[in-house]
């Protein structure tokens, strides 16, 4: 696969991605970043990008001509059609669904702006549609690049250690994941789970999803309302709530004893 970004700090995404899975997937050839910088394409002799927005108001705005001739470069060194991506928090929500989707491709290109935007002509113009990775403020398009990039990278044929790693991961199956445990098996009083060390697989697989379905129903109960549970999972995730349950009460019992001693 091949990744083409348009932005005004090509060395912060270079560094990163030159580190861990990615920078293992680039050395493999699995995956090829290239930067493209609008300040190359500015004309005048301080090689200005920005300039101030319409009506006033703090901040600059990235420059149609300068940005739209790097994403133009950038769109060209592809042979067939790429898609053209802009990084924003009125995108479309990244997430695993939509990085699987993206993984299938050949490439894209991703727009990283900074500032307070871009001018809206460029993305009216030349954008294909918009991704934001989450509902903050973030100071550039940088950071959601690269978030967009590693998403996409793990997925790749070759990017991984083991075929399986990335299909066990949180979120491959639109859940949060299990609890993860090494040696020793214990520590200041806390045990590795029983079923961890049987080495029955079957046992331990029932256990991982049922942890996964806790979890997720604990912390992100909005990704199991878009999610039809099969019947072992609805049978886990009800052992899962039973025992918290019976451990809740338990505390509380042992509150009550405590008190009243």
């Amino acid at each position: 696969m091949r990744v083409a970004v348009v932005t005004l700090f090509p060395r912060m995404v270079r560094d990163a991605l030159a580190h861990g899975v990615v920078g293992r997937a680039i050395e493999r050839g699995v995956l090829t970043v290239e930067c493209y910088d609008p300040r190359d394409h500015a004309t005048d002799p301080h090689r200005t990008v920005d300039d101030r927005p319409y009506g006033g108001g703090p901040g600059m705005v990235l420059k149609v001509e300068p940005t739209a001739s790097a994403l133009r470069e950038a769109v060209a060194s592809f042979a067939a059609p790429v898609r053209r991506v802009a990084l924003g928090a009125d995108g479309r929500r990244f997430d695993q669904a939509l990085a699987r989707e993206a993984s299938r491709a050949p490439g894209f290109v991703l727009l990283a702006g900074r500032y307070e935007g871009i001018d809206e002509r460029l993305l009216e113009a030349q954008i294909d549609e918009r991704w934001s990775i989450g509902d903050y403020v973030l100071s550039g398009g940088e950071l959601p690049a690269l978030v967009v990039i590693d998403a996409v990278a793990r997925l790749l044929p070759g990017t991984l250690g083991a075929a399986e790693s990335a299909e066990q991961e949180s979120f491959s199956d639109g859940l949060l994941d299990w609890p993860h445990y090494t040696r020793p098996v214990e520590i200041a009083g806390r045990r590795v789970p029983e079923v961890l060390l049987t080495g029955d697989h079957a046992a331990i697989r029932r256990w991982r999803l049922r942890e996964a379905l806790g979890r997720t129903w604990l912390l992100r109960p909005d990704l199991l309302e878009r999610r039809a549970l099969s019947a072992e999972e609805r049978e886990l995730l009800e052992d899962f709530r039973a025992e918290r349950a019976r451990r809740a009460g338990r505390d509380d019992d042992d509150s009550t004893t405590r008190s009243i001693t």
